[in-house]
């Protein structure tokens, strides 16, 4: 099992959306996002700043989503660019 790398807030978003999650609400520097099949999950979006592997992993977690997924969807991003 491989460790989890520090990405932005913003990377998070766009792998959030690329399973169909959506923005449903803002607090502050705390994006809130709804699947449609009920699943919700919560971004602090700190300008400047990469998201710690611990709070990856409960992004991860309540989004029901698998660690391998994100590193392999992170695999593809990076190559694409």
């Amino acid at each position: 099992m491989s460790r989890l790398p520090a990405v932005s807030a913003r990377m998070m978003i766009k792998f959030l959306e690329h399973l169909g999650f959506t923005k449903s609400r803002q607090r502050g520097s705390h994006i809130f996002f709804r699947h449609p099949d009920g699943r919700t999950a919560t971004i602090p979006d700190h300008l400047g700043e990469d998201l710690g592997r611990g709070i990856m992993n409960k992004i991860l977690h309540d989004a029901d989503v698998k660690r391998e997924v994100f590193l392999d969807w992170l695999k593809k991003k990076k190559s694409s660019d």
